[in-house]
């Protein structure tokens, strides 16, 4: 994930809003277009949302939507290049944005502008747009579901969103969209047909969460034509679906943080404890919360797993993570309309946009590891609300699964640049860790008390980002940043 994309790894937990989006800067995806006709390649004055401008170059170039059928459609893929400032570039450096559904364009126009601007005195940089996002999107947008919401209970979300995604995918199958191309292995393949349109024997990469977890695909099947590659928030390749356990125990390592604050650790002394009591409350008795729906006031019943999937997203970073105490004191206290700034319109959370689901779906998980998340799952302060809708798309549509030979692990001998934040709690340390331990020729950047969204939460990391593709030595590294303040209001 990045902080201009959704958290797609679960369509409700990561973009549960408007009010969680503000505080991410996280757009939703709900009102995704085709890739516009229009859109031609050329000059373009790139502006970014702090009101920067440079010039910069729109690029296209067309790939089968499922390369392993003959008969798919060919779509254009987009991206925007940022010319090098070196008197001798070197490979192109190409972003690879998170969710999946993120856009990288949307983060070079982001807080993260300063880094690709930076990189500009190394190499062309390269802001690619994902099949089936932003320009490169060519799946049709659907209408909003006439489906009346569900309860925001594990079943009831369930039950809903899998009878939604199994009519999206008819729906845009009959319409000649080669749904099973919405994969990692062929967006993988996809940056190595980036590479070739632009002329390179090599491109680097760079990128974050579901970024990285692409990035170790394009590093397994075109390893040879990869020079280097700066990964941060990392996702490894049986890892679409997080373990449960690491969640419980960072959730601990935040209960321990509320030490430093004795007003905030008397009014929460226990903060996991208090998160499952009011969890467990809701699910047997979802409680009647007022939202937007479809533009108009309308009204939902909220289970605990609605609020579970809410606090997934809260976790990422230390900013709305500060926010947890406050949130669920309220919610214990039975004000479930404290939800309300972060909920947005429902109708747009309630949304099937075709490559977030697809492609999480075919990463999939391996059987060992559903098992393991299963019986985690059980005694977990967030059970499987992290992840949905995954495992719980599991099976919901034929031919999508990628197989155990995806999810293989690799030996990875390539220069590697691994950024983490230690209050990250989407893609946990310990998680990374096992990704991590992949590489035979790395250095890691650990950001104290930075969260998932690294790269731009401490100013050294940039520098070393451009040592690092400068071709320089990087030492591990360790920064800090102060904790966050938890708020009781």
């Amino acid at each position: 994930m990045n902080s201009t994309s959704l958290h797609r790894r679960a369509l409700l937990a990561s973009g549960f809003a408007t009010g969680l989006a503000a505080g991410l800067a996280l757009p939703t995806l709900a009102s995704a277009q085709p890739a516009s006709s229009q859109a031609q390649p050329g000059p373009l004055r790139f502006k970014s949302r702090g009101g920067q401008e440079l010039d910069a170059e729109r690029g296209f170039f067309e790939v089968p939507e499922d390369r392993r059928d003959p008969r798919s459609r060919r779509i254009r893929l987009s991206y925007v290049r940022f010319r090098s400032t070196a008197a001798r570039p070197g490979p192109p450096i190409v972003y690879l944005a998170g969710g999946p559904g993120g856009t990288a364009t949307g983060a070079a126009a982001g807080p993260r502008f300063p880094i690709f601007m930076a990189l500009r005195e190394v190499a062309d940089v390269i802001a690619f747009d994902q099949r089936g996002t932003g320009l490169s999107n060519a799946i049709p947008a659907r209408p909003a579901s006439t489906r009346p919401p569900p309860v925001f209970t594990e079943a009831g979300l369930t039950a809903w969103f899998r009878a939604e995604f199994q009519e999206a995918w008819l729906d845009w199958t009959k319409a000649g969209v080669a749904m099973t191309g919405y994969n990692t292995a062929q967006n993988a393949d996809d940056i190595d047909d980036l590479r070739h349109h632009l002329g390179v024997e090599k491109v680097d990469l760079w990128g974050i969460s579901y970024g990285s977890h692409l990035a170790l695909s394009a590093l397994k099947r075109h390893g040879d034509r990869i020079n280097r590659v700066a990964l941060a928030s990392l996702e490894g390749q049986d890892q679409t679906v997080k373990r449960p356990a690491a969640i419980d125990r960072f959730l601990r390592q935040v209960d321990a943080l509320l030490d430093a604050d004795p007003a905030v650790r008397a009014a929460v002394p226990d903060l996991p404890a208090l998160m499952r009591r009011v969890h467990a409350r809701l699910e047997a008795q979802p409680a009647v919360t007022k939202v937007t729906l479809k533009g108009a006031p309308g009204e939902i019943a909220m289970g605990g797993f609605g609020v579970q999937m809410l606090a997934g997203g809260l976790i990422a970073n230390p900013n709305t993570l500060a926010l947890l105490p406050s949130l669920y004191l309220a919610l214990d206290a039975g004000r479930t309309d404290v939800l309300a700034p972060f909920l947005g319109d429902v109708a747009d959370l309630l949304s099937v946009t075709g490559m977030p689901e697809a492609t999480d779906l075919a990463s999939g998980i391996s059987p060992g590891r559903l098992a393991l998340v299963r019986r985690e799952a059980k005694a977990a302060v967030l059970g499987e609300a992290l992840n949905f809708p995954m495992p719980q798309l599991l099976g919901a549509v034929p031919g999508a699964d990628l197989g155990e030979g995806f999810r293989a692990s690799l030996r990875i001998d390539h220069p590697a640049l691994l950024v983490a934040g230690s209050l990250d709690g989407r893609t946990p340390l310990a998680e990374q860790d096992v990704v991590a331990a992949q590489f035979t020729h790395k250095s890691r950047v650990i950001v104290e008390n930075a969260g998932h969204n690294v790269f731009e939460a401490h100013p050294d990391v940039q520098g070393l980002l451009v040592r690092f593709f400068r071709g320089e030595a990087v030492a591990d590294t360790r920064l800090s940043l102060p904790p966050p303040k938890f708020r009781l209001a």
